[in-house]
């Protein structure tokens, strides 16, 4: 399916792809775009449901939201590309990179895990979404995406995530959670070649540390990284150390 996406950055340097959390829309990674372009052609995108995408019927499986990252690669000519994915977008790119090798250049897999249960806990919250709006969970959702520090010390940044979280469809919310309540992807992990770089926030409470070690023992030669003083959206929180893991990842020679 045709997604919402914005290019930037120059036309023949290096795809990267920035595929985002749960609730969120392409200016989630806003504050990685400066960096990133110096190095890379930075394509950014709304998952189905969410943003400026379409919002099919759910409900919307992870082979699903990895086929509209494949689709996206051919539509911006980058059939093989960087893949940065993040909590749902780490989902899809698992699926993708275990699916379709070929298509994955680095993969960088953050805030992110292969199976993320209990499967009741996302019925109950898709259900939940359907009855009430997103909006009804935003403040419990930036209590994870955001340390309680900075969602102290950074109110503004606190509502604006909020009202993104409440501005999703909640079609598409529900049906992302659907494909996540149904999703088993540790055999994949084994499956993936393209080098991979897992990236944790410390105070992550939806993947633990102990989740993101897990993680990366199961993919062929993954290094972890740990990011301090970072929750669930480690990109958002710790912008500068996380661009700084991305850059040298992606620029990494072959070994």
């Amino acid at each position: 399916m045709p997604v919402h996406y914005l290019v930037q950055g120059a036309a023949r340097a290096p795809t990267v792809i920035l595929a985002g959390s749960l609730g969120s829309t392409l200016s989630m990674w806003d504050r990685q775009v400066e960096a990133l372009t110096e190095h890379f052609r930075v394509v950014r995108y709304d998952a189905r449901g969410h943003g400026s995408s379409p919002v099919p019927p759910g409900p919307y499986s992870i082979d699903d939201l990895a086929d509209d990252l494949a689709a996206l690669q051919d539509t911006v000519g980058a059939p093989r590309a960087h893949i940065v994915g993040l909590s749902l977008g780490g989902m899809a790119a698992i699926r993708l990179a275990a699916r379709e090798p070929a298509r994955v250049d680095r993969l960088v897999l953050a805030c992110t895990a292969a199976a993320m249960g209990p499967p009741k806990a996302w019925a109950e919250r898709a259900a939940a979404v359907r009855a009430q709006g997103p909006g009804a969970l935003a403040d419990a959702v930036t209590g994870r995406w955001l340390t309680g520090g900075y969602r102290r010390e950074h109110p503004a940044d606190v509502a604006l995530l909020v009202s993104m979280i409440a501005s999703t469809a909640a079609e598409g919310y529900a049906s992302c959670c659907t494909a996540i309540e149904h999703m088993d992807l540790r055999a994949d992990l084994a499956q993936i070649t393209a080098p991979t770089l897992v990236i944790g926030g410390r105070d992550d409470p939806s993947i633990t540390v102990a989740d993101q070690q897990q993680l990366a023992a199961a993919v062929q030669g993954a290094r972890l990284r740990i990011v301090d003083r970072a929750a669930h959206l480690a990109s958002f929180e710790q912008p500068d150390v996380v661009n700084a893991l991305l850059i040298d990842h992606l620029t990494a020679a072959a070994t």
